[in-house]
């Protein structure tokens, strides 16, 4: 049987949350799965991505293949470099170490985006002003 970790949808119309399923790949979007093993919530600011990584290491050793957007929700969230950390065969206090490090930049990283993001909100708002200002004087 060939496995994949894909996303089932849910929530109301309109607002999707969606859970993060090992499932039968001849199965539905929104059929039976094998085992939940996240949750993903892409309405939030920035996206709530909860996912166990133990279960999707395991999954992923067993041969379980991640769509696109599972696989990029795994790579954010550190567990495929986690995984790549495990096959290397390193022990646990490197791989922790490592992981340490990795998780640090990536914060910085999200919190310059996230400022970045506000200034060019904030830069458009000034923008419009001035546009409707100087509409309003001619």
């Amino acid at each position: 049987m060939a496995v994949k970790l894909r996303l089932k949808r849910m929530g109301k119309k309109n607002q999707p949350i969606y859970k993060v399923v090992a499932a039968d790949a001849r199965s539905p979007r929104d059929g039976k799965f094998i085992e939940a093993i996240g949750i993903y919530n892409p309405k939030t600011e920035p996206a709530t991505v909860e996912i166990k990584e133990t279960r999707a290491i395991h999954w992923l050793n067993v041969g379980a293949q991640p769509t696109t957007t599972v696989k990029n929700l795994l790579s954010k969230q550190g567990i495929t470099y986690k995984r790549e950390l495990l096959k290397k065969g390193l022990k646990e206090e490197e791989i922790s170490v490592k992981f340490d490090e990795w998780k640090k930049v990536s914060d910085a990283n999200l919190t310059a985006k996230l400022k970045k993001k506000a200034d060019n909100k904030k830069s458009k708002k000034t923008l419009a002003k001035e546009k409707s200002q100087s509409a309003s004087e001619a």
